[in-house]
């Protein structure tokens, strides 16, 4: 019997994210994501549900419970469900720094609030029944590594303080390591984290393959590598598990995606792990190998679906139906081998 889970999601910020008006990659509408996300299909086998993003053009953060209805209705009308959900915690939209001064510390956590009355009204209509809200720590390495044991001490009693509303709301928090954000951009800073924060029933990882493929390689913090260039196949199995072992226990959201080995910024976004084509020749990963990792014991710990992130792509690559049925091939193969009933 086909495994009927994890959920097969795509991740609707590839539309935001990375895009500016009056460029060659404007940003994208919900509409058009949900279409081209709709469209695709291999084998009979379509996505489920989608990840969210919660800022505009696509929702108000502010948007009052009949305008989130009516999205709700607009996601439902395509037969998807809603999974995670992307907390606006960064400057310029809701939210600010978790490492910044009691001010900005308080923006992020109210971010987070907003974002978890949003996920009520998706979980009241129905759409929603399961996911995380994702965050990051809203604030670059440059101020992070001037004191690193002050930084995180920051930013963990910031994530503290979101974790406490989310549990008030009955929502978990995925943080998601990039490079490019402080205490997170190596995968021992994050472990390190995640332990001074120490409430995993509530505050989680959320792991992506393009970003974590990084940390092996010591990208922004070259004293945790765990791989040298000219490794080899046993070398990186090695490394791969040493990771994956020290961050999968917290692991409650997974992003599947593909890493060439460089980096990579659009817009108003730091450069980070390169999200590529699931069929790029130049991938450094074996997606549905890497997959076994993470996604081992994945229910104990509440995982019910998987996602693809394709964060910054070009338009014109997104507006390709092949592009979106090799991602649902791929993330069809990662079901079949990591899966279960």
């Amino acid at each position: 019997m086909p495994h009927n889970k994890p959920k097969l999601h795509n991740a609707m910020w590839p539309g935001l994210v990375g895009k500016e008006e009056g460029t060659d990659n404007p940003p994208i509408s919900l509409d058009q994501m949900l279409e081209w996300t709709a469209a695709a299909e291999v084998n009979g086998q379509k996505f489920e549900g989608v990840d969210y993003f919660l800022f505009l053009p696509h929702t108000d953060p502010d948007a009052s419970d009949d305008e989130l209805k009516a999205i709700a209705d607009k996601v439902a009308g395509y037969d998807f469900k809603i999974g995670s959900l992307v907390a606006p915690i960064w400057p310029g939209t809701v939210g600010d720094s978790a490492m910044g001064d009691a001010e900005q510390r308080k923006k992020f956590v109210t971010a987070v609030e907003k974002a978890c009355r949003i996920a009520k009204v998706f979980n009241e209509h129905g759409v929603r029944s399961y996911g995380c809200i994702r965050i990051d720590s809203a604030t670059g390495t440059e101020e992070w590594v001037k004191d690193p044991e002050a930084g995180t001490k920051k930013i963990a009693e910031t994530f503290k303080e979101a974790a406490k509303v989310a549990a008030d709301h009955g929502e978990r928090l995925a943080a998601e390591g990039e490079i490019c954000w402080a205490g997170m951009h190596s995968w021992k800073d994050v472990l390190n984290l995640l332990e001074a924060v120490d409430m995993p029933e509530t505050l989680g990882f959320q792991a992506d393959l393009a970003h974590t493929y990084l940390y092996l390689m010591g990208y922004n913090a070259p004293e945790h590598a765990l791989l040298q260039e000219g490794y080899s196949d046993e070398d990186f199995r090695a490394a791969y598990e040493t990771m994956t072992d020290a961050l999968r226990p917290w692991t409650i959201d997974f992003h599947v995606a593909q890493n060439d080995g460089s980096v990579h910024g659009t817009g108003s976004h730091d450069k980070t792990g390169r999200h590529c084509l699931a069929d790029d020749p130049g991938g450094k990963l074996d997606i549905v190998e890497c997959s076994k990792y993470w996604l081992k014991d994945a229910p104990s710990r509440g995982i019910e679906h998987i996602c693809w992130d394709g964060c910054m792509f070009p338009n014109d690559v997104m507006e390709k139906p092949a592009t979106w049925n090799a991602i649902l091939e791929k993330m069809v193969a990662v079901r079949e081998k990591c899966g279960w009933e």
